[in-house]
């Protein structure tokens, strides 16, 4: 194990002190493992990643503190992290390899009463592995950290949002927490803020992901909506107390978003809005996304209308519409892990499971050139409507079928 330096009884608080099992020596050291990695490397190193899959946090945070040289790093990965790679992520870490730091982030993490989770914990979020190699080490957590395991929707859009932005933003979100999801956002000003308080008003659930320390709310106008939120929801962070706010931590906080909704949806946006950032990831790791269209002379719509022009995404204008989004991929996920295993990655598997041949049957009742309804589908199918719906998603995500205005079609090679 590693001699952190401080007193039994010194470790054992400081653990305590994030809500971890201070009786545990395991937990303990995992603990102040996972707390130093939080500090070493910023969010969505994938480097990082490498080295603590490969041994452990534990072992990874001892290499980091007693021999921290490239041979190290690349004996401990088996060499998949070695020579000018390992010695550039060194480069990044080392500087930040102070124990009164993490003491620091420790303690200020206590007295907001945040508290520190890590995968294997029973309210990790395991939508979060779908990010690879870029999954957060650990997350700092204000609030009922139980939300972070409910059905979620991501609702996000512009900070100078308009009005007709924000009152969609409230509507979708009252109508998403009405219907028994929880509203994921950055608690940001514009559309954010709006989802959050439209889900707090409504009496459901909201998770507010920030770039910066859970200590230090920000922005700083939103103060009272995110105390609010740490009582009422949950306030998570990647970085540790005391971390500041960068352009970089904004736009990886963005892949959180994206990996806990199960969708998705993009209120308002301009041409360059950080929140396309969001809906690029989510279609990255398999998400379905949704964009409001606004008035055609818009700025602030623009990024929506280019979404809707350019990428494999829906047309929402209702609760309703983001709900059966939700339900699609949670159905098809479903799916997935019910499925009997295949061939091993990289293995010449040819077509995805299909064990019943549902997929199959569904795409011989779809036609190319006229929309048919999900009962028309299901009657066709001989299926329950629930499950034709979540076949649409995953053929969807496939770009083998797409949502018109009435009904669904097959998408053709000449429509590709």
């Amino acid at each position: 194990m590693i001699d952190w330096g401080l007193s039994d009884h010194e470790l054992a608080a400081l653990v305590r002190g994030v809500g971890r099992d201070d009786d545990d020596e395991g937990d303990r050291h995992e603990t102040m493992a996972r707390a130093l990695w939080s500090l070493l490397v910023e969010p969505g190193d994938a480097d990082a990643a490498v080295l603590v899959w490969a041994v452990g946090a534990v072992e990874a945070a001892r290499l980091m503190l007693e021999s921290p040289v490239a041979r190290s790093v690349a004996a401990a990965t088996g060499g998949e992290l070695a020579g000018a790679r390992a010695t550039r992520a060194l480069g990044r870490w080392l500087p930040r390899r102070r124990r009164d730091d993490l003491v620091r982030a420790l303690e200020s993490a206590a007295r907001c009463r945040a508290r520190l989770l890590v995968p294997g914990d029973a309210h990790w979020p395991e939508r979060l592995d779908d990010l690879g190699e870029h999954v957060p080490l650990a997350l700092w957590v204000r609030g009922e950290s139980e939300l972070l395991l409910e059905p979620s929707v991501a609702v996000v859009g512009a900070r100078a949002a308009s009005g007709y932005g924000e009152h969609v933003a409230m509507e979708l979100s009252a109508g998403i927490v009405q219907r028994g999801g929880v509203v994921v956002s950055g608690g940001a000003y514009g559309i954010d803020g709006m989802a959050h308080r439209a889900a707090l008003a409504s009496g459901g659930g909201t998770v507010a992901v920030l770039a910066g320390g859970i200590d230090r709310f920000y922005p700083a106008g939103h103060e009272a909506l995110l105390t609010r939120i740490a009582q009422q929801g949950v306030v998570i962070a990647e970085a540790p107390c005391g971390a500041a706010p960068t352009r970089w931590r904004f736009l990886q906080r963005n892949r959180i978003i994206a990996a806990l909704g199960g969708a998705t949806i993009v209120v308002e946006a301009g041409r360059r809005s950080g929140s396309l950032s969001t809906a690029r990831k989510a279609l990255e790791i398999g998400r379905p996304v949704g964009a409001v269209p606004g008035p055609v002379t818009s700025a602030t719509s623009a990024g929506c209308h280019a979404l809707l022009r350019e990428g494999p995404v829906t047309c929402v204008t209702t609760p309703g519409e983001v709900v059966e989004l939700l339900s699609a991929w949670r159905s098809a996920s479903a799916s997935e892990v019910e499925a009997p295993s295949g061939p091993a990655a990289g293995d010449d598997a040819g077509d995805p499971p299909d064990p019943d041949g549902l997929m199959t049957r569904v795409l011989d009742a779809l036609r190319p050139r006229r929309e048919q309804s999900v009962d028309e589908l299901a009657r066709a199918v001989g299926e329950a409507p629930s499950r034709i719906r979540g076949v649409l998603g995953a053929l969807a995500l496939e770009e083998r079928a797409f949502a018109g205005e009435s009904g669904w079609i097959r998408r053709t090679a000449a429509a590709s």
